[in-house]
């Protein structure tokens, strides 16, 4: 009856996915966020969990699956539980900034139905990472799911004054949290990417593991990831990102961030979905070959169906996060690619 019951709630989910994409579309992500926290209130879980042989332990953390929750969906963990008891094996919060920020002026989320993908321009819009982790704080302590935050700089902050805003949030997130991620690769702030270039990222996740060693010895090694972008097409730079990743001993990256190669008719901004999956998977099977078969990748960009899923796993990625296939296809999307595993 359970299980009935259960496969019912997740197809009204699937009708309710399509019905509130009647609204605006940060108007209807507030509302399957604010429904899906409802029924876990009520207890009603809508993904079993899946007993199959696919954990996985990647920078000395255990994960149950391989399958976990981009950024972007819950910047300031208030749905940390609702989201965690998807079946999810991880969930990455933010990003995040030291000070509050209302990010670009609105509109700024665009659907593309046809391609299920997604436009964005928000800009780092969040209550701040102190808000944030003061959220964290409160969930109860979960070992089937991981949680990590994406840390970012203010928008009105340098890029010369950057790395204080890292290593802030850094500060900040380290003690609540089971691995950080550094997004450098939004193209969404001005000059971020800039970041991530040769030349400036030596110097900028020196200071960073610097401060991650620091924290270590009062709360744990805390692993430190790196999101980059897809746009990042010459062969040469990546290799050079790869020998700097290795050389600092970075502990994993995310491959890949939104993309700003389109010809979206909104305008500038990245594009998430299944417009993404090609070139970010590119991105993903160039890093793998560089940073060789043990370096851990999380990938994400693109990812809609199974099939999706698995040529990322074929391509090289350890991990593989999904956001705008979830915008898109609910929950439903989580019990395939679940199921997928377990047989």
């Amino acid at each position: 009856m359970k299980k009935v019951l259960k496969s019912l709630i997740l197809k009204l989910m699937g009708f309710g996915t399509a019905f509130f994409r009647i609204f605006p579309p940060e108007i209807s992500s507030n509302m399957a966020l604010k429904s899906l926290n409802t029924l876990n209130t009520l207890g009603i879980t809508l993904i079993q969990e899946k007993k199959g042989n696919d954990e996985i332990e990647l920078f000395g953390i255990n994960f149950k699956n391989k399958l976990g929750l981009a950024a972007g969906l819950d910047k300031n963990g208030d749905y940390i539980n609702a989201l965690g008891n998807l079946g999810f094996s991880f969930i990455e919060l933010g990003t995040v900034t030291p000070r509050p920020q209302r990010g670009n002026k609105k509109p700024r989320l665009f659907r593309d139905q046809k391609n299920l993908s997604l436009l964005n321009r928000m800009g780092f819009n969040n209550k701040g990472v102190e808000y944030l982790v003061s959220k964290v704080k409160k969930v109860e302590t979960h070992s089937h799911y991981k949680i990590a935050i994406s840390i970012g700089k203010n928008f009105d902050t340098p890029n010369e004054k950057a790395i204080d805003d890292y290593l802030f949030c850094l500060e900040k997130a380290y003690p609540v949290t089971n691995f950080i991620t550094v997004n450098i690769s939004s193209p969404n702030t001005k000059d971020l990417r800039s970041l991530q270039s040769p030349r400036e990222l030596p110097n900028f996740l020196s200071a960073l593991k610097e401060k991650q060693h620091s924290l270590t010895k009062e709360f744990g090694y805390k692993p430190l990831l790196v999101k980059i972008s897809p746009d990042e097409n010459q062969i040469e730079h990546l290799k050079e990102i790869s020998n700097i990743l290795v050389s600092l001993e970075i502990d994993g990256i995310i491959a890949t961030n939104t993309s700003v190669d389109h010809k979206h008719k909104k305008g500038k901004g990245g594009i998430s979905g299944a417009l993404l999956f090609k070139k970010s998977t590119k991105v993903l099977s160039i890093m793998r070959e560089n940073l060789g078969k043990d370096f851990p990748i999380i990938a994400s960009g693109g990812v809609t169906d199974v099939k999706t899923y698995w040529k990322k796993i074929n391509t090289g990625a350890d991990l593989v996060q999904i956001y705008t296939g979830l915008i898109y296809r609910g929950p439903q999307i989580i019990e395939e690619i679940l199921n997928s595993i377990e047989q």
